[in-house]
């Protein structure tokens, strides 16, 4: 990309930037309740969301400035694989639809802020509820760096170089998500969405007609994927075929597992707003659809990049006005804003209420969670900033790749229980390890890459790692639950640390 300065772009960036800014401070206003005063306002937005807040809410930090980045350059580099995320929204909704609600009644009937909090009620144990607050915790740190990954992207394509104008855009991320908590994001996914949806659709009309048409685009995009070779091209090939679907399941029952997706969740104001909202969402789906459609345009626009991630900013850099252009770019940087700060507050929240007031301070009151909290999400942004300032960029894909695999074995812990109290926490503690240890392991050994290969009938089947540790997880659960149930409890005490 050019490292010649667009003005003209860069002003409307620094316009709608500074517009959404001044938002996050006036949304410490909006809304009933004093922020500082109880977790829930300000970690929750004082649990009064109803359906389009919640929608634009949890739009908002599920397809996030990375999305807009990466999924069409997945579909630049491989094409028709780079289009799992689409049914693997599809398949989340139904998920969200039949089993959120029952989280979110239960979670408000007894005043649970995370997901950690609800286990721990349902399995009186102390060890369970660490490991799967520490799970969201850490599988959340990366996210936010990609979210960070996403802005850069489009600072660079501006002409802007250097670290200065990313920490800039986090201070102020930082200030004001310490002051208005949840309420900024959810304020700011207003301005957020209604800006993507205006660029991907204006793009997904003018771009093709600028080249020709849709059978155009789809043409060069096929001659540019015969000339590559490999799994990459329009279809799939029969041997992408289990990777491509367990992929998308894995990821669809990971993706509300995430602290960020269940923060809205729990804010959300009755359990009949989450059923709307599992009903109007797939919008978002459309959405990303005709996203991922721009892999493709950028190929029939003859877009040459030295990384896949530069695809989307060159694309509009190349085929639009500077002033569109920059509209497009702030439409990014700000969707990472939404994400980062609804992710550093769900994970704030775990730390406040499942590590500070379990472990360090358990008569903290109210307003003094509140407090914790804010301070964790400074430190949690700082953290996700020194890894990109200091750390190989891959190193943030790699461990979010990693994130996805290890929050999904949390979820046997968090929604088995909503269903049924047969297994226990000692089981579900050792499948937690069992997936965990098992999925890092196998990742690792595939270089960090989300699949693996496994040998059945004298032929190699490739599947997504996370969901094999979910197995594993489950399995592993159910016998140790099963086994356990054979043990005098006095000797069921002996074996349950923390409990």
């Amino acid at each position: 990309m050019t490292d010649q300065t667009d003005w003209l772009a860069l002003a409307i960036f620094a316009f709608f930037f500074a517009l959404v800014t001044v938002m996050g401070f006036v949304a410490a206003r909006w809304k009933t309740g004093e922020v500082s005063a109880h977790l829930d306002e300000w970690g929750l937005g004082g649990r009064q969301f109803g359906t389009w807040i919640t929608w634009f809410l949890v739009g908002g930090d599920f397809y996030t400035a990375y999305t807009v980045i990466a999924v069409p350059a997945l579909v630049y580099a491989v094409g028709a694989y780079g289009f799992f995320a689409l049914p693997y929204t599809i398949i989340v909704y139904p998920f969200v639809f039949a089993v959120m609600p029952v989280l979110w009644k239960r979670a408000h009937a007894a005043g649970h802020v995370t997901a950690a909090d609800v286990v721990h009620a349902t399995y009186d144990s102390r060890a369970l509820e660490l490991v799967v607050a520490l799970t969201g915790i850490v599988a959340t740190m990366p996210y936010i760096a990609l979210q960070l990954i996403g802005m850069q992207v489009v600072i660079k394509a501006m002409g802007i170089s250097g670290e200065l104008p990313i920490v800039a855009a986090f201070v102020i991320l930082a200030l004001y998500t310490y002051s208005s908590g949840l309420r900024a994001p959810a304020l700011i996914a207003f301005v957020k969405d209604v800006m993507i949806y205006i660029v991907v659709l204006v793009a997904v009309i003018v771009v093709p007609a600028r080249l020709g048409g849709y059978g155009a685009v789809f043409s060069a995009a096929n001659d540019a994927f015969a000339a590559k070779g490999g799994n990459t091209g329009l279809l799939l090939k029969p041997e992408q075929m289990l990777a491509y679907g367990t992929l998308a399941l894995g990821s669809a029952l990971a993706a509300f597992m995430y602290p960020h997706t269940l923060t809205g969740v729990f804010a959300s104001k009755s359990a009949d707003t989450i059923r709307k909202n599992a009903i109007l969402l797939p919008a978002y789906t459309l959405l990303l659809g005709l996203i991922a459609l721009l892999g493709y345009m950028a190929h029939a626009a003859q877009i040459k990049v030295a990384s896949p991630n530069d695809v989307v900013p060159m694309l509009f850099k190349t085929l639009f006005p500077s002033w569109f252009a920059g509209f497009a770019f702030s439409a990014i940087a700000i969707g990472a804003l939404v994400p980062a700060a609804v992710m550093s507050i769900g994970a704030a929240n775990l730390f406040t209420r499942n590590v500070w007031k379990s472990y360090v301070n358990p008569g903290i009151t109210h307003a003094g969670e509140a407090s914790v909290a804010k301070i964790t999400s400074l430190v949690v942004k700082v953290g996700a900033l020194a890894f990109i300032l200091f750390l190989p960029t891959q190193y943030a894909l790699d461990l979010q790749l990693l994130g996805g695999l290890w929050i999904l074995q949390t979820l046997p812990a968090l929604v088995f229980g909503l269903y049924t109290r047969w297994f226990r926490a000692e089981g579900l503690l050792l499948g937690w390890a069992v997936g965990i240890g098992w999925g890092s392991w196998t990742a690792w050994s595939n270089g960090l890459k989300p699949l693996a290969s496994i040998a059945i009938g004298g032929a190699n089947h490739t599947f997504y790692v996370g969901l094999g540790a979910l197995l594993f997880n489950v399995a592993v659960a159910a016998v140790a639950t099963f086994v356990m149930g054979w043990i005098s409890p006095d000797a069921r005490r002996s074996l349950t640390v923390g409990s």
